[in-house]
């Protein structure tokens, strides 16, 4: 966590420090490295060491619930504060591509700062404090400390049935993302006012944030994650077809009302989410006898990744199908359609799936119905 940081911090500057005196050739090989040790490299690794540090400072699900919600309260919070002040505070820098580095090397060092007192501030616990209580055969006890490789790794996560729905539900996200993310094109060409787009933002953001500060009680409430994760999504899934409605009837007083509906009921499941890792990892020692706590934490990554690039080639692909013009003022009826269809019905066919994968995502019943068994 603390190293890879170091590597974001440097190839962030590096993004916007791209030398005016190369050729364009080399600018382009040069901003690809950058971006690619950024995103692909230097943050992945930051992200699931951060990430699984929510497994191994404690064994408390209702701890592990809290630091999730304080986690993405910050990140959605932060998010809407960069979006509010990085625009003006590069003119204030002075502007162009100087003004842009030079809030880059800020952003750089401000997270290089708060990463470094994170990594100072935790302590993971014990090896022995982490597993069970120390009861087992020596078979087993020898099987927890024993070294495994790559192969062995994907193994271990491609049989656990919850971290592949995990991973489903993080890349479904991501398109789900991608898609409101059109909000912009639906925005301009079919409410003809693109000012909108960052209201409905603020629309998204804030009941996320209101979700999270109440996730931990909830779930105490219900007495695990599954209940609230799934009537949450089952609330989302209803604002977005609402949403829907609205659209047509043309109100956007209605849909940003229900768009917030929507937000709201999928909170949770960003606050509590680390949790449900954190249990899916503990599934795999129960069955497998082996703890692969940091590599679980891989479905973050490997469902952004692969969710993100999916969503975003999804969207240009579909533009592109639907006869999106940039430089025309006023698109095409079937372009029209088409930004119906991914702004507001893909967001609700999206939101229907991951409810039903939440349906059968009970890791904490499982690990329950193991734990008695083993004692039986």
């Amino acid at each position: 966590m603390l190293y890879a940081y170091i590597g974001c911090a440097v190839t962030l500057v590096a993004i916007f420090a791209v030398p005016v005196n190369m050729g364009k050739t080399s600018q382009y090989v040069w901003f690809f490295i950058a971006y690619t040790l950024l995103n692909a490299v230097f943050y992945t690794a930051n992200n699931i060491a951060y990430s699984a540090l929510t497994a191994l400072v404690t064994k408390n699900s209702k701890e592990r619930v809290q630091m999730g919600s304080c986690r993405f309260i910050f990140a959605f919070s932060t998010s809407l504060l960069i979006q509010s002040v990085t625009v003006g505070a590069v003119a204030a820098l002075g502007g162009g591509a100087s003004g842009w580095r030079t809030l880059a090397i800020i952003y750089a060092v401000i997270g290089l700062v708060v990463n470094t007192i994170s990594v100072l501030s935790v302590k993971e616990l014990p090896e022995e404090e982490l597993n069970a209580s120390g009861e087992g055969t020596e078979q087993e006890k020898e099987a927890e400390t024993e070294k495994y490789g790559l192969v062995e790794a994907v193994k271990l996560l491609a049989a656990n049935k919850f971290y592949l729905m995990i991973c489903g539900v993080y890349i479904l996200q991501q398109v789900y993302t991608a898609m409101i993310n059109m909000g912009i094109y639906y925005m301009t060409y079919v409410l003809k006012n693109e000012n909108l787009y960052g209201v409905f933002s603020w629309a998204v953001n804030i009941p996320l944030i209101i979700a999270l500060v109440f996730t931990p009680t909830l779930v105490a409430k219900w007495n695990g994650m599954y209940k609230l994760n799934l009537r949450g999504y089952m609330l989302g899934t209803l604002g977005r077809a609402l949403v829907v409605v609205a659209g047509y009837m043309g109100s956007v007083p209605l849909m940003l009302l229900f768009t917030a509906v929507a937000a709201l009921g999928q909170g949770p499941w960003q606050g509590d989410m680390n949790a449900v890792i954190a249990s899916c990892s503990e599934y795999t020692y129960l069955t497998k006898h082996r703890r692969v706590d940091g590599t679980m934490y891989s479905c973050t990554s490997l469902g952004i990744k692969l969710g993100g690039g999916l969503g975003t080639a999804a969207a240009g692909w579909l533009l592109a199908a639907s006869g999106f013009d940039g430089a025309a003022a006023v698109q095409s009826a079937s372009c029209i359609q088409m930004l119906y269809f991914m702004y507001l019905w893909l967001p609700l066919i999206i939101s229907l799936i991951i409810t039903i994968v939440l349906s059968r995502m009970n890791v904490e019943q499982a690990n329950a119905e193991l734990k008695k068994f083993d004692k039986n």
